[in-house]
């Protein structure tokens, strides 16, 4: 006979037995899928540590491309993809805009996406022209109708070449530095200065002058001389260098060279050409209503002639609102004849063209210009520049300076911070690197 109490608790303990396998089924269970979910997380978070590390690479290899590879850098625009192992990224460089470039790369693993962006820009020389024109110890000589519109400041004299009662004319302050008792090397003779400005005069001498200002004396005597603020002696101003040293020059003739190099006699452009950066191992010559676009610092080691209506501008893709250099070493620099300099067409962009050449002979200068109509920058670091008949310029910097009549030199403000590039060829840098969506 069945005894009911045994088999309610059998059934009792069954029943216990099978809440206790669910229980323990259940932390099972939630520890499987606690551990699932974490080592799937886990995963994720190690593929898309792989994405990433990929994106990276993909930047650093376009980085080293770039830096090695001169057509790379010259390049409107690249798209390319790199494998490593199970990943991939799709590198994107863009073209050069304003002297920069954007270089994207987007990491996939296992449909995990990073995505890395890097701004890379050209290095820049800061140059600051304070001056409408700055003069080393060869002095100026300016002429009957010759114009500044600006400061000057010269280690030499400033001494006008002409009759009795004519006047250079300059609208803002002279300062001639005071270090030489030298006649000529510390006057200022023939000049109307800061007329409407009131701007002042500081020197060593003074003779057949009238300042806006005050006439500021270190010394020396005024010889027919008016201030309209008086005359009143001062210390005596030191000697500035000129502002460009000859190691940024040396680092501008590497950019130069550092694509490209041209040997010949004499290179001919007369039609419209773009190149840089480029060294020319012979002379330059642009002719006939030529036209040449720099995309980077040109080097000359001959003469560079810019005539008949030729045209020397700067790329707008490639330097913006930066400002480049076209150097000549050894020969001239000859501008006439309606030709025009033009930086990018931004603000803040202007060309300059810059001699080493030492020959300070009035009749065979280091940059000789003559019947323009420019916006440029022209600067010898050793010898004479010659301003001729209806030129304008933006700014003039040399060792010795000659301004004929009718000559204009059209100081801007914005050149105190003038920023130099080299275009693709120069030295390029990372300025941001940052991860993106």
């Amino acid at each position: 006979m069945l005894n009911p109490q045994k088999n309610q608790k059998g059934f009792a303990a069954f029943y216990i037995t099978l809440l206790i396998m669910a229980v323990i089924l259940g932390i099972a269970g939630s520890i499987f899928i606690s551990t699932w979910g974490e080592q799937k997380i886990s995963g994720n978070i190690v593929k898309s540590s792989q994405a990433y590390y990929i994106a990276e690479a993909g930047i650093e290899d376009a980085l080293f491309r770039l830096s090695k590879n001169p057509e790379w850098v010259r390049n409107t625009g690249i798209t390319y993809q790199l494998k490593v192992d199970e990943a991939t990224t799709t590198v994107k460089v863009s073209g050069i805009i304003g002297g920069s470039r954007t270089i994207t790369s987007e990491g996939n693993m296992k449909e995990r996406f990073r995505k890395i962006e890097v701004a890379y820009e050209v290095s820049t020389e800061k140059v600051s022209f304070r001056y409408g024109a700055q003069v080393d110890e060869g002095g100026m000589i300016m002429h009957n109708k010759s114009e500044i519109q600006g400061n000057i400041f010269s280690n030499g004299g400033i001494i006008l070449s002409g009759a009795a009662g004519d006047k250079g004319i300059v609208t803002g302050g002279v300062i001639v530095a005071s270090t030489s008792t030298t006649y000529g090397n510390n006057l200022i003779k023939g000049l109307k200065i800061g007329e409407d400005s009131g701007a002042d005069a500081f020197t060593y001498s003074c003779e057949s002058c009238s300042v806006g200002g005050k006439l500021y004396l270190s010394g020396g005597t005024a010889v027919d001389c008016t201030a309209g603020g008086g005359i009143t002696s001062s210390e005596p101003v030191s000697k500035k260098p000129l502002p460009i040293t000859q190691e940024q020059i040396n680092n501008w003739e590497t950019e130069a060279s550092s694509s490209e190099i041209w040997a010949g006699v004499e290179i001919g452009i007369g039609e419209t050409q773009s190149f840089g950066p480029r060294k020319i191992e012979g002379s330059l010559r642009i002719r006939n209503k030529g036209t040449l676009i720099m995309k980077g610092t040109i080097w000359v080691t001959g003469t560079t002639t810019i005539e008949n209506g030729a045209t020397v501008k700067l790329d707008q893709n490639s330097y913006g609102s930066k400002s480049g250099v076209l150097i000549v070493d050894n020969g001239k620099i000859m501008v006439e004849n309606g030709a025009v300099l033009e930086g990018s067409g931004k603000e803040g962009s202007y060309l300059m063209l810059l001699s080493t050449n030492t020959s300070q002979t009035e009749d065979d200068p280091a940059i000789y210009v003559k019947n323009n109509a420019l916006v440029a920058i022209f600067y010898t670091t050793m010898g004479l520049i010659t301003l001729d008949n209806n030129t304008e310029a933006r700014e003039i910097t040399g060792y010795k300076i000659i301004i004929k009549p009718n000559a204009v030199i059209k100081y801007k403000t914005g050149l105190i911070d003038t920023l130099f590039t080299s275009g693709p060829g120069g030295s390029w840098k990372v300025t941001s690197w940052k991860e993106i969506e």
